[in-house]
């Protein structure tokens, strides 16, 4: 590794980070929506392998730093996974300490990269004696985890009921384009159908505005306005074990630990679980909401990097939650990335973990100190300047493009198709998790059927 693949690095870990801190701010920005696009687009143009992995760590960091900014303030979460902790960041706010409540969340998410990244390395290491044969049964793990996560969603006949039907719809359209020879027979279609899945239900909610009857029905709320309280600003370097007190700070590194080892597990309801089991016996409403928060955005970190780094150093396979969804581009985006030829087999354990410190470091003096000095300033400037959709055009623009250069103008349709059916089971209950296993193990699960 030379000095100029270490510059690049460094300037792609300075972008990610201030782009995510401005992304991480705007509220409803589902994490694979924005960060699954972008990974896949950058492995496309060809860009080093350590440049996009020092990239993705920095802009995750980012993004989970940021994402509950909102939530402190106005009680919209930034993302998906900031969504649990709107409750007890509501307490903080009618107590007058949205500024408290920003301060914590963001030194718990410090604590959750500071413990998560040696966890992960450790984890990868216990693991990596078993990698031959856990990706020798790659087709059938993916199809395990399809019914596990099926058995964990809120509507678990749909879900269970779904698995073969999608695979077929996944499939069906693969064999449709070979058969009309939009791709060769030896390639396959993978990035569009995967980013059809990510903006399902951004696309199924699109679709039912342009039934005029559903869209009269709709409720009318106007401009929402929204109070900023002006926060005491912070002296010096700000120190995340001084923001926290001592048992904050260890609740947050045994979530954080935790969400490591369980980094198979959902990220949200391990979140909801570890948050309200750590916290549950404290009986100041204050007390319990300031530890509760900091543990949930520890575990919230810990468990978006852990479960990115664990399968790639490990596996070079997508088998947690977050490598299957925000961190897919690492993993597969043909034909530059494959499950047989990506970052796990391009770089050393040694090379990913100098690109994970690298883009973590970076995002961490960056987004922390901006987080706690600036935190109001640029939520209002978002919330003003920057529209959500905006940001969804954005990204729905990009998904056209990558459907386009996976398979041409047919699969633009094609990818509508699949979008607009993830939607629909997403809006009855159906996890993205158990979707985007079952896009995994199509090939498999029909090869078996068949």
């Amino acid at each position: 590794m030379d000095m100029l693949i270490i510059i690049q690095m460094i300037l792609a870990s300075i972008g990610g980070a201030v782009l995510y801190t401005l992304i991480g701010i705007a509220p409803g920005t589902d994490e694979t929506a924005v960060l699954a696009p972008v990974t896949i687009a950058l492995a496309l143009t060809g860009i080093s392998p350590y440049v996009i992995l020092a990239f993705f760590i920095s802009a995750i960091v980012a993004k989970k730093l940021t994402d509950s900014i909102p939530v402190a303030i106005a009680g919209i979460p930034g993302g998906v996974m900031a969504a649990p902790m709107v409750e007890h960041a509501m307490v903080l706010k009618s107590y007058g300490l949205p500024d408290v409540s920003i301060k914590k969340m963001s030194s718990g998410s410090v604590i959750g990269t500071i413990i998560s990244i040696p966890a992960s390395f450790l984890i990868a290491n216990l693991i990596l004696p078993y990698a031959d044969r856990i990706s020798q049964y790659a087709g059938l793990i993916f199809f395990l985890g399809a019914v596990f996560l099926a058995l964990m969603t809120k509507n678990k006949v749909l879900s269970l009921a779904i698995i073969i039907p999608f695979a077929l719809l996944i499939q069906g359209l693969r064999h449709l384009y070979w058969g009309l020879d939009i791709i060769p027979d030896d390639s396959t279609v993978f990035i569009s159908f995967f980013l059809g899945i990510t903006i399902g239900p951004i696309a199924f909610k699109l679709f039912e505005l342009l039934n005029k009857e559903y869209r009269s029905n709709q409720p009318r709320l106007g401009n929402k306005e929204i109070t900023f309280k002006e926060s005491e600003k912070e002296k010096g370097i700000p120190n995340p074990f001084k923001i926290l007190t001592k048992k904050e700070s260890a609740t947050s590194a045994l979530g954080s630990f935790i969400g490591s080892v369980t980094f198979f597990l959902s990220p949200v309801g391990m979140t909801v679980f570890l948050g309200e089991f750590l916290t549950r016996h404290v009986k100041d409403p204050v007390q319990r909401a300031s530890r509760a928060i900091s543990t949930m955005d520890g575990l919230t970190n810990a468990s978006y990097i852990s479960g990115t780094l664990i399968p790639l150093i490990a596996i070079g396979l997508p088998l947690s939650p977050m490598a299957i969804g925000p961190a897919a581009g690492l993993f597969n985006a043909p034909p530059v990335f494959t499950p047989e030829h990506n970052i796990h087999h391009l770089l050393s354990m040694g090379e990913i973990m100098t690109a994970t410190i690298i883009g973590a470091v970076i995002a961490l003096l960056i987004t922390f100190y901006v987080t706690i000095k600036y935190a109001s300033q640029i939520c209002a400037f978002v919330f003003k300047y920057i529209p959500h959709e905006a940001l969804i055009g954005l990204f729905a623009g990009l998904v056209v493009m990558l459907a386009y250069m996976d398979a041409g103008w047919l699969n633009i349709f094609g990818t509508i198709l699949v979008a607009l059916v993830s939607g629909l089971l997403h809006k009855n209950g159906v996890n993205y998790g158990v979707l985007f296993m079952i896009l995994y193990a199509a090939p498999w699960l029909l090869g078996v059927l068949s």
